[in-house]
């Protein structure tokens, strides 16, 4: 039987990036996957979804050429196969990364099934069913997520899909109904229309993008409608019937109103469920609270040496976070003194366009806090840089502490939010306060610079508005 000093079974964003750095640390490490090297987000979530996102920003870019100067002869046609298969390559060549960086850093990769095995060993079953044992003092959990599934949306995988159906489908549909305005829901729903698909896109709450700044979300929802996404909120699925060769969705609001929509394919896009199920939890004794593996700061379990990661236990689901933990996790074992994880320090992103970004409080959860606040806007409309770019719908809103100056929260919704937002993770890091960042000197023209200026707006010293 191989002796390892670290077992990592599932070799995502949180299981790789762990592996990685117990290697560096001087552990010698295998991995455990059943399917693709780098998980769900590099196979079939976040890595590929990016691809077809810029596939449908080109073709945008195409139809308003003439916005910018530009004539071009003939129609330009969205070929949904040749958008698929890039984006199915741009996948595979970023697994074929991960598995460089596994040999570089001299990592085992045991393919198979891996599960908890009573006496605390690892036990894989192969793709031809047999069974090896292997065993380490440290195990560490990181099997993520899979789409969850309503009761009355059952996925069958053909008329009712899940994201991963939603990355690969054969033929663009004519018509979509997409359930779930998160990150994905969203992004698909803009993807899909943006090459031609009819969306609608529902929602439960009362608003899309519903972990947002109430502002971003309202913004969001009108830069869709916008666009020609039909956009319903407060409102259910209660059945679908699949029987005929469309799909027949009846969707009801929250005043009662009931009505029907016929669509090509739904898709269901109402959050994840973790993997908690057949990975030994039950047979080594690991405790798990409402669905999630219970870890203490350090991500240790309940048993000693087996740690849990990433989508499986409380927190975020997303994948720098599910690294950020790996990375706690093993500088811990390696007997290092990493500081905790600030769970209000992650910074979420929704890749449409126009981009979401945020991290922190929301001007609601921050007031509910009982914090009194300072908030600042300003609008893309006002940004040199975004009208060049003939971007101005989004603005910036940073939300301060009146009393000490404290960055509570950032909300964003613009082009190029998403790599904007990092700034405000590093200054809310270093316990920045308004002052700081408006008097930091942001380069001009940018999108960038609309930081600053709402920090000004903020205190009253904004220059362009």
């Amino acid at each position: 039987m191989e002796k390892y000093d670290l077992i990592v079974i599932g070799s995502g964003p949180g299981g790789y990036v762990t592996a990685i750095r117990a290697s560096q640390l001087g552990l010698k490490t295998a991995i455990v996957e059943k399917a693709e090297l780098g998980g769900v987000c590099l196979n079939w979530g976040c890595i590929p979804t990016k691809a077809l996102l810029k596939s449908a920003q080109v073709f945008e870019y195409l139809n308003h050429a003439s916005d910018y100067g530009i004539t071009i002869q003939g129609k330009a046609n969205a070929d949904f196969s040749a958008i698929i298969k890039r984006s199915r390559d741009v996948a595979a060549g970023m697994s074929k990364g991960v598995q460089f960086l596994m040999k570089k850093n001299k990592i085992d990769i045991i393919q198979g099934t891996g599960k908890l095995t009573k006496d605390k060993k690892v036990e894989v079953t192969g793709a031809d069913g047999k069974k090896t044992t292997y065993d380490a003092p440290h195990i560490v959990l990181a099997t993520g997520a899979r789409s969850r599934e309503l009761p009355n949306l059952p996925q069958d995988g053909k008329k009712i899909i899940g994201y991963r159906q939603a990355l690969t489908l054969d033929k663009q549909p004519a018509s979509m109904v997409v359930v779930g305005s998160g990150a994905i829901g969203s992004e698909f729903a803009y993807f899909y229309n943006a090459i031609g698909t009819k969306v609608t896109l529902v929602e439960y709450l009362d608003n899309i993008v519903p972990l947002e700044d109430e502002e971003v979300s309202k913004q969001l929802a009108t830069s869709f409608k916008k666009a020609g996404i039909d956009v319903m909120t407060g409102s259910e699925v209660t059945s679908v019937d699949t029987s005929g060769t469309k799909v027949k969705v009846t969707i009801k609001s929250k005043k009662g109103k009931e009505e029907q929509i016929e669509a090509d394919i739904v898709l269901s896009a109402v959050g994840i469920t973790p993997n908690i199920e057949n990975i030994g939890l039950e047979e080594a004794g690991v405790v798990v609270e409402k669905g999630r593996v219970k870890v203490d700061e350090f991500y240790r379990t309940s048993v000693p040496g087996i740690y849990a990661i990433g989508d499986i236990v409380p927190g975020q689901a997303l994948a720098h976070v599910a690294s950020a933990e790996g990375i706690i996790c093993v500088e811990k074992i390696a007997g290092h003194n990493p500081e905790p994880l600030n769970y209000n320090n992650i910074p979420g992103c929704t890749y449409t366009s126009p981009e979401v970004a945020s991290v922190g409080y929301t001007e609601k959860a921050a007031k509910e806090a009982g914090y009194e606040l300072k908030i600042g806007k300003f609008p893309y409309s006002a940004s040199g840089k975004a009208s060049a770019a003939g971007q101005k719908d989004g603005f910036i809103k940073l939300i301060f502490d009146a009393k000490y100056g404290e960055l509570l929260g950032a909300h964003m919704i613009g082009a190029n939010v998403t790599e904007m937002i990092a700034e405000i993770v590093v200054a809310r890091k270093l316990e920045t306060t308004g002052h700081e960042i408006l008097k930091a000197v942001h380069p001009h023209p940018t999108m960038s610079e609309a930081i600053m200026e709402a920090a000004a707006a903020a205190y009253g010293e904004v220059i362009h508005l």
